[in-house]
């Protein structure tokens, strides 16, 4: 893996490339314009002091995000591809999914499968524990806590679109980002757990990758717009 720094960098090149060679109304382009603005944000963070140990959130941030940019070149090239992404990919331009919709399945993608893998990574990566990336684990959390905001007021139908009977009111109250990333930290330390135990980390991970697949497939259920 390249130094973080430019794992970083590649990683903003690569969400741009994605965000150039799709329509904008395709489910990936929508996740993908939020998660860079996002990540752009990690940046500049990273630059004035505001995470605890700037080296291991940056290489964090870039392994993180290489799972997504991962599974998008895997599904471009006909390459199998998470569970947890199928959905995602398979709903992409149902015409009856809003942009919502397509934003927070992808999220809860990448925050509850691929969070997890990415820390388990960078623990080995750099010989740490877990507790060494705890607290910058919750300033990325804060991070993701925005990029969850930005999706909200940027992709929320307004008040005379949307109310208590609109289907899409019940979906976004089913999901939390708080309890996804408290599961992908729970996730995480059990595979810290079971690292020892390959073959029962393995099945652990292809568990939470189906489950989390699940989870998002419901959010992708198909609305009639009002």
């Amino acid at each position: 893996m390249p130094h973080p720094s430019g794992a970083l960098r590649d990683v903003v090149h690569g969400m741009r490339g994605i965000g150039d060679g799709l329509p904008q109304g395709d489910g990936v382009a929508v996740f993908n314009r939020v998660y860079l603005s996002v990540t752009q944000e990690l940046q500049r963070r990273l630059e004035t002091g505001w995470f605890g140990d700037p080296r291991a959130a940056e290489e964090l941030g870039a392994r993180f995000a290489g799972r997504y940019l991962a599974a998008v070149r895997a599904q471009h090239a006909g390459a199998p591809t998470p569970a947890c992404w199928r959905p995602l990919f398979q709903f992409r331009r149902h015409p009856h999914v809003r942009p919502l919709q397509f934003a927070l399945a992808g999220i809860n993608a990448h925050v509850g499968h691929d969070l997890p893998l990415a820390l388990l990574a960078t623990c080995r990566a750099r010989r740490a524990e877990p507790a060494d990336l705890e607290g910058d684990f919750e300033r990325v959390g804060d991070l993701l806590t925005l990029l969850e905001e930005r999706v909200r007021e940027e992709l929320m139908p307004g008040p005379d679109l949307l109310d208590v009977a609109d289907p899409l009111t019940h979906l976004v109250g089913s999901w939390s980002l708080r309890m996804a990333r408290s599961g992908a930290w729970m996730a995480f330390r059990t595979l810290w757990g079971l690292r020892q135990l390959p073959e029962l980390a393995e099945e652990f991970t292809e568990g939470l990758d189906a489950s989390v697949g699940m989870a998002g497939r419901c959010l992708l259920t198909p609305l009639a717009w009002g």
